[in-house]
């Protein structure tokens, strides 16, 4: 049995849960998520919500934890939300924005623009003497995750100098240099 998958999600306060033909819909203060769902039983009791396999099939037993930690994701993100934060490091790398247009200066000879999607929250933190900062943040996890990681795919560290788009509390594994 999977250790994820068996154990039940609690609804908090202000969400509610609804399960209807193979479609789970979280609706919440900060949105609302639907997910389509297969190979499992998903029922809602109370405040809670359990995820069940219907065999011992091999794919069953896989989709079992995924989808409770999917619906667990949602429930998070209508009540809570998600942040990440994004660090430019290196030598004239900045970062602004109007509203949802993103602005990066990544050392090419032209500047970024990137249209952040309207469900993620974008803002951008330039202090001086630190490297400027993209701060994301979203209901939705894997939307989130997809736009950061589009964003780091820009100019991704390099192991010598650490330079690049990196997340912010991320360990780089660096190399050392060529020795004289």
């Amino acid at each position: 049995m999977s250790r994820i998958g068996k154990s039940p999600i609690v609804i908090p306060a202000g969400v509610t849960v609804e399960v209807k033909d193979g479609i789970i819909t979280v609706k919440g203060k900060r949105g609302q998520l639907v997910q389509e769902f297969s190979d499992v039983n998903v029922t809602v009791e109370g405040d809670q919500v359990s995820v069940e396999r219907s065999s011992d099939h091999k794919d069953h037993r896989a989709k079992h934890g995924l989808y409770r930690s999917l619906i667990s994701n949602m429930v998070v993100g209508v009540s809570e939300g998600f942040t990440k934060e994004l660090e430019l490091v290196g030598v004239g790398y900045r970062a602004s924005n109007q509203g949802q247009k993103l602005d990066l200066a990544l050392g090419y000879s032209h500047n970024i623009v990137l249209e952040i999607a309207p469900e993620v929250s974008l803002e951008t933190i330039s202090e001086k003497g630190k490297n400027p900062i993209v701060k994301l943040t979203s209901f939705d996890k894997q939307l989130l995750g997809q736009v950061a990681a589009k964003i780091r795919g820009f100019r991704k560290p390099e192991p010598y100098k650490g330079k690049g788009v990196k997340f912010v509390g991320e360990v780089l594994r660096r190399k050392a240099g060529k020795s004289a």
